[in-house]
């Protein structure tokens, strides 16, 4: 498999060099050159497979060659150390909990996928990498975390001053060793922008080995993947097969393009629901066809502070920029605070089930697509929201009356309890001051 940049189909780049780059060098996204079909054969026996059997088939593709079946087999087995439960929420809904990782957030993934890859590329190329990276929340600790004193590689991670939660923050900056943390006085897209400029710039490239760990890098993005295929066994062990429909928690819409990655290549999916907070560009254009972001608002879901998706480039790639297609393939609503902690209160109350704000919003876009559609008292296909993070990590935010029934995690609260200090660097959010404050260390 190789890949091409969005801005040119032409140049093509192996998995090793997309991985270890990040973005191309004409700032473009990283496309595979095909989406692998998997054979009927496949779906016959998919419950007779492990889940590192499934993934192992899944992902072999667009690695090829250039990882040994034996490393690759570690890595997997690495990245699905932990569980990802399917539970019924109410008649035909359900929820897939992708908080069990070891930062509580379903970033734990693709972070664990790439880390094992950029090791072993690292030791391979006999040279020191360092990773740039933004996050508006949860990609920050999951790669801290996947990281964290891996030899040869550096971890410089950007994220919005007042933008993140404050176990966020801690599980960002408190590692120290191989893991620079950097508050930036502005917005994810702020953060964002600044780690795409400095892909650019001649001067920090040449005294940097750069690549990326958001979901712009395939390796941090395709094996997202993987907790799509297993939802599928589950919801099937005791059916016949079905189309699922997903709704997906919605901010830098990696997460829900490689959902649909999984259904080009056979997962059957009958559609996707990308739910957003307030901060609704993709919404809006899937109205009026107008791609217009507008400033950031902060939400109490703050890893969706996001208006210029980066991954929607590939989205519209994907749907051959037709916009009758993807809205065959996509719906989207947006939702506000007061709207996301009255489901949180609400299904609680009714249904004992714990939901964070980003959950709750992949719930909310459930609920309003079967009222949108009058089905909300015949749901008869399978629908299965994300719950992205434990809801533990947005204390702050959640109902006050709900607070002290949120048990964290045993290995959270272990983290927690250590009187790790923050250390962090702050800077403006000018990408010059940035620029010399990578030039200028060491």
């Amino acid at each position: 498999m190789l890949y091409y940049s969005l801005k040119n189909y032409k140049k093509l780049v192996s998995f090793e060099d997309a991985v270890l780059t990040g973005l191309s060098p004409d700032g473009g996204l990283y496309m595979p050159q095909y989406i692998p079909k998997l054979g009927s054969k496949f779906f016959q026996e998919f419950l007779i497979y492990d889940n590192y059997t499934i993934s192992m088939f899944i992902i072999k593709p667009y690695i090829g060659k250039y990882i040994p079946k034996k490393i690759l087999d570690e890595i997997i087995h690495d990245t699905l150390s932990f569980s990802f439960p399917l539970k019924n929420i109410h008649d035909n809904i359900h929820v897939l909990e992708l908080f069990h990782g070891p930062t509580l957030a379903f970033k734990d993934v693709g972070a664990k996928f790439m880390a094992g890859c950029l090791s072993f590329f690292s030791e391979k190329i006999g040279k020191n990498v360092t990773v740039l990276v933004a996050t508006s929340g949860d990609t920050g600790g999951a790669v801290a975390n996947g990281f964290y004193k891996k030899p040869g590689i550096e971890v410089i991670i950007l994220y919005p001053h007042n933008g993140i939660s404050s176990i966020q923050q801690k599980q960002i900056a408190s590692l120290g060793d191989n893991i620079y943390a950097l508050e930036i006085y502005g917005n994810f897209d702020d953060c964002q922008n600044m780690v795409k400029k400095a892909f650019l710039d001649q001067e920090i490239k040449k005294k940097y080995m750069l690549t990326s760990a958001n979901s712009i890098n395939i390796g941090r993005w395709l094996p997202q993947m993987f907790y799509y295929f297993l939802a599928y066994k589950k919801i099937i062990v005791n059916k016949n097969p079905i189309e699922l429909i997903f709704s997906v928690p919605s901010g830098n819409f990696g997460n829900i393009c490689a959902g649909m990655i999984a259904e080009k290549m056979g997962l059957p999916i009958k559609f996707f629901i990308a739910s957003t907070n307030i901060n609704d560009t993709i919404p809006r254009f899937l109205k009026s066809e107008e791609y217009n972001p507008i400033p950031v608002k902060k939400t109490i879901s703050n890893a969706m502070d996001i208006s210029n998706p980066s991954n929607f480039s590939r989205i519209w790639h994907l749907y051959k920029k037709n916009i009758f297609q993807l809205r065959k393939k996509l719906f989207s609503y947006k939702f506000t605070d007061k709207e996301t902690l009255d489901i949180i209160k609400k299904t609680w109350k009714k249904y004992n089930y714990m939901l964070d704000p980003h959950g709750a919003i992949g719930y909310l876009g459930i609920i309003k697509y079967l009222k949108k559609q009058n089905k909300i008292n015949n749901i008869s296909e399978p629908f299965i929201f994300l719950e992205t993070a434990h809801p533990i990590k947005f204390l702050d935010h959640m109902p006050l009356c709900l607070k002290q029934k949120i048990v964290p995690d045993q290995e959270l609260d272990f983290f927690l309890r250590k009187k790790n200090k923050i250390k962090k660097i702050s800077l403006s959010n000018n990408f010059s001051v940035f620029k010399n404050w990578l030039l200028e260390r060491k």
